[in-house]
C-alpha cells in the first residue's frame, strides 16, 4: 500500500515536471532570443573586433580600442588612398626604381619581386600590394601618388594622405608613419579602427576584386619593350581557401605587431568584418578570425 502511494506520488511529480517543462518550452519559443544561446569565443590574439558590415553594429570586442602595431594591415589604407585619387587611371604605368628594390632588401620585407626598369600598371601594383604584401609595390604607389619634387617628399605627402583619410573616418586611435607598416615608432591602429578602414575600403569595387583574389599573374613591360610574365602572386590570406564566404581582407605580421588579420565574409546575404591584432602564429590568427566570424554570423541569426 505504501509502495502504491509512493508510485502515485512519483507519477504526479513526473506529470507536474512535464507540464512545467512544457510551459517553459512553449514560453521559450516566444521569448528566447537566438543571440542568448551564442557563446562568446575566446581568442589568442591580444585584440579583436567584429561588426555587421551593413550597419556598423558591434558584434564582438576584445581590447578593441587599444593601440597596437599593425604590420602590413597598414596596406589597406595604402590601397584606399590610391583608389580615392581623382581621375585615377588603373592602367597608368609606373617604372620600377632601384630604390624600391633596395628598400625591401634592406628591411628584409615582404615583396612582389618587382624588377627594376619594368613598367607596371597601377592595377598590377595593387595586386602586388595586397596579395603577396609587396612593400616594393607599396613604395611605388606612395612615390606615384604623393606630391613633391623628391621621392622623400612624395612619400611624406602620401603618408599625410593616409592620416587625412583616417581623420575623415573619425578614427581617434590610428596614426601612420609608413606606407607599408614598416613603421618608425608611430604606426599604429586598433581592431575597431582597422575594421572601419577596411569596411570603407570595401565600398570600392576594385579593392573588393583585388582582396578576394587568391592568385594573380602580372604581365609587365621590360626596359626593351618586351612582355615579362611574372611569377604568380599568391594571396597571404589563407581564409580565402579555408572559410566559406570569405571576401578579404589583409594579413599582417612583424616582430612588434605579432600576427594580424583583417577579415570579412558574406553568408546568406549578411557580411561580417573584423580584425585580430597580435596573435601568436599564422594558424592562430586564422583560427581566431574563424571563431569571430562564426560568432558574428550566429549573432546576426
Amino acid at each position: 500500500m505504501i509502495t502504491g502511494i509512493k508510485g502515485t506520488r512519483r507519477i504526479r511529480r513526473a506529470s507536474a515536471v512535464a507540464l512545467t517543462s512544457g510551459a517553459l518550452f512553449a514560453a521559450g519559443a516566444f521569448t528566447a532570443a537566438p543571440a542568448q544561446a551564442v557563446t562568446t569565443p575566446s581568442i589568442i590574439a591580444k585584440g579583436g573586433y567584429v561588426m555587421n558590415n551593413a550597419t556598423g553594429t558591434t558584434l564582438y570586442t576584445k581590447a578593441a580600442d587599444t593601440k597596437r602595431s599593425t604590420g602590413s594591415t597598414t596596406k589597406i589604407m595604402t590601397a584606399k588612398v590610391v583608389l580615392a585619387q581623382s581621375n585615377l587611371n588603373l592602367d597608368a604605368k609606373v617604372t620600377i626604381k632601384k630604390e624600391y628594390s633596395d628598400y625591401v632588401v634592406r628591411n628584409n620585407a615582404s615583396q612582389a619581386h618587382l624588377i627594376v626598369g619594368d613598367k607596371v600598371t597601377v592595377r598590377q601594383l595593387l595586386y602586388g600590394l595586397m596579395l603577396p604584401s609587396g612593400c616594393d609595390a607599396a613604395y611605388a604607389l606612395a612615390d606615384k601618388y604623393g606630391s613633391g619634387a623628391t621621392m622623400a617628399d612624395r612619400v611624406k605627402s602620401f603618408i599625410g594622405k593616409m592620416n587625412t583619410a583616417a581623420k575623415n573616418l573619425n578614427l581617434k586611435n590610428t596614426h601612420f608613419d609608413s606606407f607599408d607598416g614598416i613603421g618608425n615608432g608611430s604606426n599604429y591602429s586598433t581592431p575597431r579602427d582597422l575594421t572601419k578602414i577596411a569596411s570603407s575600403a570595401m565600398k570600392n569595387s576594385t579593392f573588393r576584386t583585388v582582396v578576394k583574389t587568391k592568385s594573380y599573374t602580372a604581365k609587365t613591360i621590360t626596359k626593351t619593350g618586351s612582355t615579362r610574365t611574372m611569377n604568380p602572386w599568391t594571396n597571404t590570406n589563407g581564409l580565402l581557401s579555408s572559410y566559406s564566404g570569405t571576401i578579404g581582407v589583409k594579413t599582417g605580421s612583424g616582430p612588434e605587431a605579432g600576427y594580424c588579420l583583417v577579415f570579412a565574409a558574406t553568408r546568406n546575404g549578411k557580411t561580417v568584418i573584423g580584425t585580430v591584432l597580435s596573435s601568436t602564429s599564422i594558424p592562430n590568427r586564422e583560427s581566431d578570425a574563424k571563431k569571430l566570424m562564426n560568432y558574428g554570423f550566429a549573432k546576426l541569426g
